[in-house]
């Protein structure tokens, strides 16, 4: 019934997923390639999460 009052937790990912991506890009042009990597893989294990989230909705 209030399910429209309900946050969508793959929607929060997602923007939580676009601004690790943002993060490593700025990274990697400012040259530092360690950082880079470490955002990316954080990046990777919320896309991880939203793909599990959605196949559980499926």
């Amino acid at each position: 019934m209030f399910s429209i009052f309900k946050s969508d937790p793959v929607k929060k990912l997602n923007k939580s997923y676009e601004a690790k991506l943002e993060q490593a890009m700025q990274s990697q042009r400012n040259g530092d390639i360690k950082t880079y990597s470490e955002l990316t893989y954080e990046a990777e294990q919320i896309l991880n999460k939203i793909k599990e989230i959605e196949s559980k909705q499926s």
